[in-house]
């Protein structure tokens, strides 16, 4: 048995002063390299933890320094409070050093992205295609600086070149759901090209303002003009509403977009998560009656398509999802439609059962530790419309890239955004060359 004395030196010793910050810190610890852990190895499968595996997989994925810095400082403050005053505080050290290398290497994978995706456009393009530019076009890339690969706030998006036009309705009486804003360059411009913003959300949620803001805002400062829509959402509304209102955002840009110096001429799309399937179907359905009611009549072609980690098979035809749970997601609050019973309307409203000779030049990119639209229905999907489409198509994969990589100022958002921009500028310039052709 014990003494009362000895239990009140036992009481003290556990529980006395920094007794517990070993412990506190080995926890704190196994928690940050369990953090580094998943942005290595997305979950994919595992029902409830995907969306968490999601959102931390990715803040920490594009911003592996500032995790960094915050679990430096964690780590000084628990130390300076006698964590490694036992062992739990010197295992907790040695995970923290773990994580730290981990998050550097993080870095290191980031950097390969801009060759990565070089070598994608060389692919689908060809050797020569920066050479096919037009010398004013290419001046005006090697003009702009790009979006900052590593910035102290990656969330400081805007450019002071670049203004906005704020929530100008593009459907009489739409509400805010049709309504969009024009990024143009602040000193002015004229008959300048357009990059249609489809934003993501899951066709439920999301922001014409929420998403993009680096692509949109490199592009403007090149002089191009950048129109992002609201359109709208489910399960309020059925598709193929969402694809209807992109389109009507499109016949706007032919209507309108001169008073904000674009040229209704050329017009580009591009969009990410539900705004790449969105944008990837404005691409392959253009002129479709059926998706342009009451204006069946309005040119809706696009000259060129950028979809970023898309969903391009509603119908998991192909059985390339690692779950089937987007099917009956998608079925209950987006199609309405019953996939046992309607699977044909599945497919006719997924790109990868849309493709033709005619389609756009297009550049798929997507990451492979996406959590939310496999890597797989990507890789399919670019490979099979290169086998159809009389026009290129390029695909960039990027290695350890988790969903939305590109949505704030990161090592990879940045070669995105500069690799779109080579692929819209080349878009660009043929399109003028085939102008000078047919006068």
């Amino acid at each position: 048995m014990y003494s009362p004395g000895s239990l009140r030196r036992f009481e003290r010793k556990t529980f006395g002063k920094g007794a517990m910050a070993p412990w506190t810190f080995f926890a704190v610890s196994l928690f940050g390299a369990l953090l580094t852990l998943n942005a290595y190895v997305a979950q994919r499968r595992t029902g409830p933890l995907v969306i968490p595996s999601f959102l931390l997989g990715w803040l920490v994925g594009e911003l592996p320094l500032h995790t960094l810095g915050l679990q430096l400082i964690g780590t000084v403050v628990f130390v300076a409070n006698g964590a490694l005053a036992s062992a739990p505080g010197l295992w907790g050290l040695g995970l923290s050093l773990l994580s730290w290398v981990a998050l550097g290497l993080l870095v290191s994978q980031a950097r390969k992205a801009a060759p990565i995706l070089e070598a994608s456009l060389v692919a689908g393009l060809g050797e020569d295609y920066r050479s096919e530019i037009t010398a004013e076009l290419n001046d005006s890339l090697d003009r702009v600086s790009p979006p900052p690969g590593l910035a102290l706030n990656p969330f400081r998006l805007n450019r002071p070149e670049v203004i906005r036009h704020s929530d100008i309705p593009y459907v009489p009486g739409g509400g805010k759901r049709n309504q969009l804003d024009v990024y143009a360059p602040r000193a002015g411009t004229e008959n300048a090209p357009v990059l249609l913003q489809i934003h993501g959300g899951g066709w439920t949620i999301g922001n014409k303002h929420e998403q993009a803001l680096p692509l949109m805002n490199f592009m403007a400062a090149q002089g191009w003009v950048c129109v992002a829509a609201n359109y709208r959402l489910s399960p309020k509304n059925t598709f193929p509403d969402h694809l209807v209102d992109a389109k009507r955002a499109i016949a706007w840009i032919r209507r309108e977009i001169a008073h904000y110096g674009g040229n209704p001429d050329f017009i580009a799309v591009t969009g990410g998560s539900a705004g790449g399937h969105l944008s990837a179907m404005v691409g392959l359905t253009a002129n479709d009656p059926e998706y342009q009611p009451g204006f069946e009549d309005v040119d809706t072609r696009v000259q060129a398509a950028v979809p970023f980690y898309g969903v391009y098979d509603f119908s998991n035809h192909f059985d390339l999802q690692p779950a089937d749970t987007l099917r009956s997601w998608v079925g209950k609050s987006v199609l309405k439609r019953n996939p046992e019973t309607e699977m044909a309307e599945f497919k006719r409203a997924s790109p990868a059962h849309r493709l033709h000779a005619e389609a756009p030049p297009f550049f798929v990119i997507h990451g492979t530790n996406d959590s939310l639209a496999c890597i797989e229905e990507a890789r399919h999907f670019a490979q099979s419309l290169a086998r159809v489409s009389n026009n290129p198509v390029a695909y960039g994969e990027l290695p350890g890239t988790q969903h939305a990589f590109e949505v704030f100022h990161s090592i990879r958002a940045s070669a995105a955004v500069v690799a779109a921009g080579r692929f819209l500028t080349w878009s660009l310039s043929r399109e003028l060359q085939k102008s000078a052709e047919g006068d």
